[in-house]
């Protein structure tokens, strides 16, 4: 992994240069801000544009789409350098061409070719308005990615607030669509060990989503759970070896979280504002490159900390 992270900011457009900065807009760059004090970065932004005419329709405008096209380029352009200001990121680490403006018929098509243009490792998503504070809600194009990108996607909850000090702790959170020692879990290693921080390997344990009791007389769920526990701790340990066979010098600890249901296992947990959770995607065909199972996109739901999805290989 690269010491320097290559950040692309997905932004969503502002009405004009005076408005007041979306929610959505202010997460990413409070993000990418707790980043550039953890790590060097180079930011740049996207703002996308979904087209309402077909592309048939543009070279009738001629002149005027494309004077439409710069005057909207140098807004955002404008809009963006002024929140990364504002954030407190550092010019030093602002990409030459800080910002990028795009217009098609797929926001996730075009931003999964700006991360391509740019060599992104990591794009940036705000959550849709409508979650609740301090939790992550995908809007459709984040969902698209979330089972397409193949590049690492930053999920930054609501309104969430962040240490000043930067990331202070990677957590990676297993699932049963994981392996013991898969490549999320890699990928997490590797960002503590290049930030110098601890690794905490999470596993959850929410009652009652499955939880079904056969008879009066027959009651095996303590059984299983106790049998389910035992084996998560024996997964959590080679976890841990593995990690600390590539990586002896770091800090690594593991914790299961239990209780009623996903939001009751994850918050069962403390959470710091300078924790950083990393999830892992997997690969399924040719035609769907990555697979967020729905157990991932639970934990995503209820993340109280920015979460990081690596895409599978």
């Amino acid at each position: 992994m690269k010491q320097s992270l290559r950040v692309l900011i997905s932004c969503r457009p502002e009405e004009t240069s005076g408005s007041k900065r979306s929610e959505q807009n202010e997460s990413v760059f409070e993000f990418a801000a707790w980043l550039a004090r953890t790590s060097d970065i180079t930011v740049r932004g996207i703002t996308t544009f979904i087209r309402p005419w077909p592309s048939s329709s543009i070279s009738k405008l001629g002149g005027k789409y494309h004077k439409w096209f710069k005057n909207l380029d140098s807004l955002y352009r404008n809009q963006f350098t002024k929140g990364l200001k504002d954030a407190g990121v550092d010019k030093s680490q602002w990409d030459d061409n800080v910002s990028a403006f795009a217009d098609g018929p797929s926001e996730s098509t075009l931003l999964t070719h700006a991360a391509e243009e740019f060599g992104a490792d990591l794009i940036l998503l705000g959550s849709d308005a409508a979650a609740p504070k301090g939790r992550f809600l995908a809007s459709s194009t984040a969902d698209a990615l979330l089972h397409s990108s193949p590049v690492p996607l930053g999920l930054v909850p609501r309104g969430v607030k962040l240490s000043k000090k930067g990331v202070t702790r990677v957590n990676y959170a297993f699932t049963n669509e994981s392996d013991d020692f898969d490549q999320g879990l890699q990928y997490a290693a590797e960002l503590a060990a290049n930030w110098n921080v601890p690794l905490r390997i999470l596993s959850f344990s929410p009652a009652g989503i499955t939880d079904q009791v056969a008879s009066k007389s027959l009651d095996i769920s303590t059984e299983l759970s106790s049998e389910w526990r035992e084996l998560t701790l024996a997964m959590l340990d080679r976890a841990r070896d593995g990690v600390l066979r590539g990586n002896p010098e770091l800090s690594v600890s593991s914790e299961i979280g239990s209780g009623w249901g996903w939001s009751g296992a994850i918050d069962a947990l403390k959470w710091k504002k300078g924790d950083l959770l990393c999830l892992g995607s997997h690969p399924t065909d040719a035609l769907s490159r990555v697979f967020v199972g729905s157990e991932t996109m639970e934990i995503i739901r209820n993340s109280p900390v920015p979460t990081i999805i690596y895409p599978g290989r």
